[in-house]
């Protein structure tokens, strides 16, 4: 909740809140590393008096923190970023509370200063005519002489005061549990090991400028909503839309961050001081310390002015053509660059998991050409064709994800994480949704329409999820070795082969596989795992090897005599 300690360009004239006693820093702020040093650093001077800078200081290094592990957990699932995420929001959150009071009391000198020793003498003299049991508000203040009533207008900061200064020294102790319950072990451990981590991702790179680009996103959506109802809440969320987008900039897009820096944060300050506005103005008449109506008036209009000068400000920046939204969003993916992204950024998820992710992506092609096979050959599948094969490939690149837990029911443990994941930016939550029942059934029990994770699934949404359960099941049996030794497919022209005939008068499938042999140790899985297919297909399913052409230099017609008899002279002799 720290503010710019310098006038805001766009605001000239106005009230802008700066921490005293801040001094420039020589270091580069900039690194896991050197965050996570400086909470250790922090959390020792806040311990000594619990005073504004050393509180804020602490929050801003934990905020850090928690957002660079925000921005690698996308990338890398380890699960010491979620660890570290949630040890750091703990402290950060229960610091929130005495922070919020502080920047309130600041806030209440900048409104209404306090008055001087010398100038508070008949502030004090018409206060002793109060009871001190009570607040100002629930006194007769007719009986104060209208001299003496002209001094209380600064009354109900001075009461205002009082009360935060009490809850500060509770929040104070508070902070001190928060600190203590802190595991400082924990945090120099995570130091050591976790920015190595960090440092296998290349800053810059165009998996960030994806992340980026999710974050813009969202914040421009909470921009659209908070103009439209104008709430408190709705700015509130605004502002932090803006900064989980700074943040990613930040720490992760040096180019874009020296280029928006400024007004990312300058945004930033500016919603921040108008939640600040509204939590003091809120605080303010909970607490009931304005004297008189006037007084009330007079508050509430400076706070709303303010508020209102902020607010128009952001305006100017932020709406129309030209806006800064319209600024970010030109640096950032367009087209189908945001969905062959957000594919890269599943599959390098998914190595972080799966022990044989080489084992995953000969699947994932072998499922594509199974289906795109099955299409071709006009075989009525899938309700959307598009959405269905993006399902599969999510599906089959993920379907051992669950290993990083143990073998023992992977394919249980798959769907869970799928599910628990989330959607990046270019793919759809349906469609991936999907591909966790999908990745579900890719081995152990047969999917029915009964099984209790179908059962909710509309009649279309069953048969579809089964049918590529069967296309990933077979695709898996065909690399059940895990060695590649099948490496393509072909389903061939079923319309033209009319000698594949079954007993019930279907057409067979008849696939051919390169690589396969019916007397390999692979082939009794592969048969029996065909059997889901055959069953969502209501035709047999013939695997057979695929006839390759010679592609030797030698072959017939493929160069002349000369280049033939030159290969066989350089050729190297085979050892006895």
């Amino acid at each position: 909740m720290a503010r710019a300690q310098n006038p805001h360009p766009l605001l000239p004239g106005t009230l802008v809140l700066s921490s005293t006693n801040h001094t420039a820093r020589a270091k580069k702020t900039t690194g896991l590393r050197y965050w996570m040093l400086r909470v250790s650093e922090e959390c020792d001077h806040v311990a000594a008096d619990f005073s504004p800078d050393p509180v804020h200081d602490l929050r801003v290094s934990l905020r850090r923190c928690r957002s660079l592990a925000d921005g690698l957990y996308a990338l890398d699932p380890d699960p010491n970023w979620k660890a570290m995420r949630k040890a750091g929001k703990r402290l950060f959150q229960r610091l929130g509370a005495l922070r919020d009071i502080q920047i309130m009391m600041e806030w209440i000198e900048k409104l209404g200063p306090v008055q001087s020793s010398v100038e508070r003498a008949p502030l004090r003299q018409a206060q002793g005519r109060l009871s001190p049991a009570k607040l100002a508000s629930e006194q007769n203040l007719e009986s104060i002489p209208g001299a003496e009533r002209q001094v209380m207008g600064d009354f109900a900061a001075q009461a205002l005061l009082k009360i935060l200064a009490v809850r500060e020294q509770e929040q104070k102790l508070e902070a001190h549990a928060a600190l203590e319950e802190f595991d400082r072990k924990q945090w120099r451990q995570w130091t050591r090991s976790l920015p190595a981590r960090a440092a296998r991702v290349r800053l810059g790179s165009a998996l960030f400028k994806h992340l980026a680009l999710e974050r813009w996103t969202e914040a421009r959506e909470l921009h659209n909503r908070a103009l439209r109802n104008r709430s408190q809440a709705a700015f509130h969320s605004l502002r932090i839309g803006i900064k989980r987008f700074r943040y990613i900039v930040e720490n992760f897009l040096p180019a874009e961050h020296k280029a928006w820096s400024n007004d990312l944060k300058e945004m930033q300050d500016v919603l921040g001081e108008v939640h600040d506005l509204d939590v003091l103005w809120a605080t303010a008449t909970s607490c009931h310390v304005f004297p008189d109506h006037d007084s009330r008036a007079r508050w509430h209009e400076r706070i709303l002015s303010e508020r209102a000068t902020r607010i128009e400000g952001y305006r100017r920046k932020m709406i129309g053509p030209a806006s800064l939204w319209q600024v970010w969003r030109a640096a950032l993916p367009q087209g189908k660059q945001i969905q062959a992204l957000a594919t890269r950024r599943m599959k390098l998820w998914a190595h972080g998991l799966d022990p044989d992710f080489a084992h995953s992506e000969r699947v994932a092609g072998l499922a594509l050409e199974l289906y795109d096979g099955l299409l071709a050959s006009g075989l009525q599948l899938f309700v959307d064709a598009i959405s269905a094969r993006s399902s599969l490939l999510a599906a089959a690149l993920l379907h051992d994800v669950g290993k990083s837990k143990g073998e023992k029911g992977h394919h249980k443990t798959s769907f869970d994480i799928i599910r628990a994941h989330g959607n990046p930016l270019g793919w759809k939550a349906a469609d991936l949704q999907r591909a966790a029942l999908v990745a579900r059934f890719h081995r152990g029990s047969l999917p029915t329409r009964k099984h209790k994770d179908l059962r909710d699934l509309l009649p279309n949404e069953q048969k579809a999820t089964i049918q590529l359960a069967a296309v990933l099941r077979l695709a898996n049996a065909l690399d059940a070795a895990h060695d590649g030794h099948i490496r393509r497919i072909q389903v061939e022209n079923s319309q033209i082969r009319t000698n594949q005939i079954s007993a019930n008068g279907n057409e067979a499938v008849v696939i051919a596989a390169e690589g396969y042999s019916p007397l390999s140790a692979s082939a009794q899985t592969i048969a029996a795992e065909r059997h889901l297919l055959e069953t969502a297909l209501h035709r047999p399913v013939i695997l057979k090897p695929m006839k390759v052409v010679s592609r030797q230099p030698w072959a017939k017609g493929a160069v002349s005599r000369e280049s033939r008899m030159k290969f066989r002279r350089t050729r190297p002799i085979a050892p006895a």
